[in-house]
């Protein structure tokens, strides 16, 4: 299962809706396209849950997946949905990422308007999912078991630098303008006349910040008399202010400002009342921080001995190694970013990891340049570097930066206002890692995690209310492999894409399960559910596959007893999500309908509830290619239709009916080409524009146990 994969939007237009949709539920009505007349069989049927024979399955749910943000528009769609269906299930609003962020902080107000909504509607809601190992915040989770730092002495405290701007160099003011332009006279950002009380103007830019910590701010600053102005620090709407004082006289000036409140930004000056003339001769911005011994962490070292040189791009510039040198020559000045060199790294940089680059430079006459990271896939920012400082002397140079988006991959020199020639020797990139850190054991990392837990798992049930009386309290546990025994537990040693997921396992171990199970039985009741209504599956995928002859199944199920050892824990449940295909060549689609009932025959003997929780299908021709929607025939339509007719006859022929929890179908419309869930394949019950598709036909049929 992936994100975003529940395809229920739709555009709506007059030439659209027509005979075979659902028309009866909106609130006009429009003419029918000749096109339609093979499919005006379709009118004669009445909304799907109508066709269930209640008192033959009682405890039976038809459910469909539904975007919360949909339902809760309470449109054509809320109006479909309700119409056909008893119980529906959020495709991501009720899932973890969805509703903690990146502090920890838990916003369920989309969940509680989705189950009020549906609550007055008189449907029902399936919770999915309490536990996974998709779609987490790792970001939150990770900070919660990370290294902890040990105490040390609050008054042994060091200065570290952020940021620094030079003027060395620098010809033309180098950031945005905002009604008044400062002059850069030898190196030095000057404003020589009083323009009037209103001017203001940007001292530094592109910085990064940690919320809520105190910045100082420090210039090396003389005015024609004394005074002082107004220091901003932050991002619109968000900045911090303090008035620096001054004299006549060169000095270095600091001041601390105001936590900030923001993530980047910049810093401006503002002179306001002052009216003599200004001189700046630099900028810094720094913070104090314990004395901590650091250790250096190397990402990627090297010269240019072998004569391999950075890349570059820009007119009137050459980048070249001499004598196992970098050198840059930028015969004529410009905007920075018009002429720039690039170092490739060979993986992608951390998101949120701060690094820091160790440089020899030397150049042929003062200056600074400014570097950031960069995704080359649509050359997007990732965060800046800020400014080296250039001297015609040998100097060794560290700049630092965190990367804030995802593939950075790239590191930019940004060289264009730099008329003249830059010299680097080597460079090494890398990031610090205190020395004074306690590491967190295993069983401290569990505690954590498990508290964690707790405390989303009680959330949801107080956000819920006692009404969602069934969930997936865990998704996808299982593994592939190894073939020939029962399939392991799925973890982040084996997934590629780790860095992104959370597995709860992992650090839990694999009597995992045990714990979102507790909780959730423990807070249902305390927020008003009744512990007898209350049903927890373990829902998975590809439990009906013929290539291993159902050993996921198997081994979900042989888990399952395992989990349920202890004597406390209890799983009613299996959900089988069943994204399956309507194959073309007779010998695959039989190998994969005598799986299905294999399926079912195992769900039935574990004596645990059954629910098909997402069930769609596409299509696959004889040589295994899937079908895109629109090269579907009608004939082939009605293949898939009576498919779906097929397994809703055997479910109900294989299940006994008090195992029967139901069905949902996961996608009401047609996937759109482009999607991140089987895009352009005919996997609704429904088209894009809402008519109803012989699919439609197939599951009433299937539920009325009509041939």
């Amino acid at each position: 299962m992936v994100k975003y994969r529940i395809f229920t939007a739709i555009t709506l237009g007059a030439g659209l809706l027509a005979a075979c949709a659902d028309t009866d539920i909106l609130p006009y009505t429009v003419e029918k396209p000749q096109v339609l007349t093979d499919y005006e069989y379709l009118d004669s049927y009445a909304d799907l849950k109508s066709y269930l024979d209640r008192s033959a399955h009682p405890s039976f749910l038809l459910g469909t997946g539904v975007l919360a943000s949909d339902y809760n528009s309470k449109g054509v769609i809320y109006r479909l949905t309700n119409h056909n269906f008893d119980i529906i299930t959020a495709g991501n609003a009720m899932k973890y990422a969805s509703v903690v962020d990146d502090k920890g902080d838990m916003d369920f107000s989309t969940v509680t308007a989705f189950v009020e909504n549906a609550r007055s509607a008189g449907v029902q809601v399936y919770g999915h999912t309490l536990c996974w190992h998709e779609q987490q915040n790792a970001k939150w989770l990770n900070s919660l078991i990370k290294d902890k730092d040990a105490e040390v002495d609050p008054g042994d405290m060091i200065e570290i630098e952020d940021a620094t701007v030079t003027y060395d160099g620098v010809t033309e003011f180098p950031y945005f303008v905002m009604g008044y332009k400062p002059d850069m006279v030898d190196g030095v950002l000057t404003v020589k006349e009083y323009p009037g009380e209103w001017y203001q103007f940007f001292v530094m830019d592109g910085l990064q910040f940690v919320e809520g910590r105190e910045y100082t701010v420090t210039a090396r600053i003389r005015g024609s008399k004394p005074g002082d102005l107004n220091v901003q620090l932050g991002d619109w709407g968000a900045l911090q202010e303090k008035r620096m004082s001054f004299t006549d006289e060169w000095s270095e000036v600091s001041i601390k400002m105001p936590p900030v409140t923001t993530a980047g930004g910049f810093s401006v000056f503002q002179p306001g009342t002052y009216d003599g003339s200004l001189e700046i001769d630099w900028i810094r911005l720094s913070h104090s921080e314990a004395n901590i011994a650091k250790t250096k962490v190397p990402i990627e070292t090297f010269d240019f001995s072998d004569d391999h040189k950075l890349g570059g791009w820009g007119s009137d510039i050459t980048y070249d190694v001499i004598d196992g040198v970098f050198v840059i020559n930028n015969s004529t000045a410009a905007k920075d970013w018009e002429k720039q060199a690039c170092y490739e790294t060979e993986t992608p940089l951390e998101v949120d990891q701060t690094y820091l680059i160790d440089m020899r430079v030397r150049g042929s006459k003062k200056g600074s340049v400014s570097l950031l990271f960069q995704n080359p896939d649509g050359y997007v920012d990732c965060g800046s570097l800020g400014s080296m400082a250039i001297d015609t002397d040998w100097n060794d140079i560290t700049v630092k930066g965190t990367v804030n988006g995802d593939g950075a991959t790239r590191i930019l020199f940004n060289v264009g206002n730099y008329d003249g020639k830059i010299e680097i020797a080597s460079m090494m990139i890398y990031y610090e890692k205190s020395a004074n850190v306690i590491q967190l054991t295993p069983e401290q990392k569990a505690e954590i995690l498990e508290a964690e837990m707790e405390r989303w798992v009680s959330g949801m049930m107080a956000a819920t209310q006692g009404y969602v009386k069934a969930w997936d309290v865990v998704n996808e546990p299982i593994s592939g492999g190894p073939w020939g025994q029962r399939y392991d537990l799925q973890h982040a040693v084996n997934d590629p894409d780790a860095a992104k997921k959370f597995y709860w396992q992992d650090y839990l171990g694999d009597d995992f399960v045990r714990v979102p199970v507790k909780y959730a039985r423990k807070y249902f009741e305390e927020n008003g559910g009744n512990p007898d209504d209350l049903k927890l599956f373990i829902n998975d995928y590809n439990l009906e596959s013929d290539w291993d002859d159902n050993q996921k199944l198997k081994s979900l199920i042989s888990w399952i007893e395992q989990w349920e050892s202890d004597g406390v824990t209890r799983i009613d449940g299996i959900g089988s999500q069943m994204h399956i295909s309507y194959y073309l060549n007779p010998q695959t689609q039989q190998s994969k309908a005598d799986h299905i009932e294999k399926m079912f025959r195992l769900m039935a003997a574990s004596g645990k509830l059954v629910r098909i929780t997402e069930l769609d299908m596409g299509l696959v021709d004889e040589n295994g290619n899937d079908i895109p929607t629109a090269q579907v025939t009608l004939e082939q339509h009605k293949l898939m239709a009576d498919y779906y007719k097929w397994i809703i006859r055997k479910y109900f022929e294989i299940i006994p009916v008090e195992q029967q929890f139901g069905i949902t179908f996961w996608c009401q419309t047609d996937s759109p080409e482009g999607s991140g869930w089987r895009p352009d394949q005919p996997t609704g019950i429904w088209n894009a524009a809402l008519n109803r598709k012989p699919a439609y036909a197939g599951i009433a049929e299937g539920l009325a146990g009509q041939d």
